[in-house]
């Protein structure tokens, strides 16, 4: 009898491929491995889509938090994913970040920085160089846009403030929040985060358009401006 492990996915029974598992019994039937095989579609000649989801789980032991982080440049060094099954599952990890944060900012009103938190912590929170980020809101305190305003290394963002107000203007917004992502896990403000902090804020004055706080992003965990009293009205 040929060994299941050396067959084309294609001969398995019904209820063993992934796909067909789907229609079966549902989405939830599916182990991880099975997930990423419907994802990337396709094996090699050696490994089934199976069998190449499972060895491309165990390369990021077994952790999507570790996967998701994944460039399409570092999953196309494992043996058997080429460039089209690398974008997908990037793709779909980005999918689900934007999932998770549309769901948490519908309706919402942003009173505290964790609100805040729970919005825009889904763009930041895996990704493996600075990124900076604004939230426009209305009279209401409620999301209007959240846009990214720019991105650089490991040590420093660069942020365009006319870019960041011309949006702001665009919305019509009252107030915005800033938030950037620390990768290296250290949450404190340095001495940048705080003097471009200051630079928004006063322009923002200029436009009668209020700075409510910025927010940096740790893998856990967040530090807030406001929340450590260093967006002072009275400055």
């Amino acid at each position: 009898m040929p060994d299941k492990k050396k067959k084309s996915i294609r001969n398995w029974a019904a209820d063993d491929r992934p796909r067909e598992k789907m229609l079966l019994k549902g989405r939830e039937s599916l182990s991880n491995a099975e997930l990423i095989a419907v994802l990337i579609g396709s094996g090699t000649k050696e490994l089934s889509a199976l069998e190449l989801a499972r060895e491309l789980l165990a390369h990021f032991d077994e952790q999507f938090a570790k996967l998701s982080k994944a460039s399409p440049k570092e999953l196309m060094k494992i043996p058997g994913v080429g460039i089209a099954k690398a974008v997908s599952i990037v793709a779909a990890f980005e999918l689900a970040r934007r999932k998770e944060g549309e769901s948490e900012h519908e309706e919402i009103s942003i009173r505290r920085s964790d609100d805040a938190v729970k919005i825009i912590a889904p763009y930041l929170r895996d990704k493996t160089h600075e990124e900076f980020y604004m939230i426009c809101l209305n009279q209401a305190n409620k999301p209007l846009s959240i846009n990214k305003i720019g991105e650089g290394g490991f040590a420093s963002t660069l942020v365009d403030v006319r870019k960041l107000y011309r949006i702001a203007l665009q919305d019509m917004a009252v107030g915005i929040i800033l938030a950037h992502n620390h990768p290296s896990g250290n949450l404190s403000p340095s001495e940048n985060d705080i003097l471009l902090t200051m630079k928004i804020k006063r322009a923002g004055e200029i436009f009668d358009i209020k700075v409510l706080d910025h927010i940096i992003i740790g893998e856990k965990s967040y530090y807030s401006f406001t929340d450590n009293g260093q967006i002072n009205d009275n400055e």
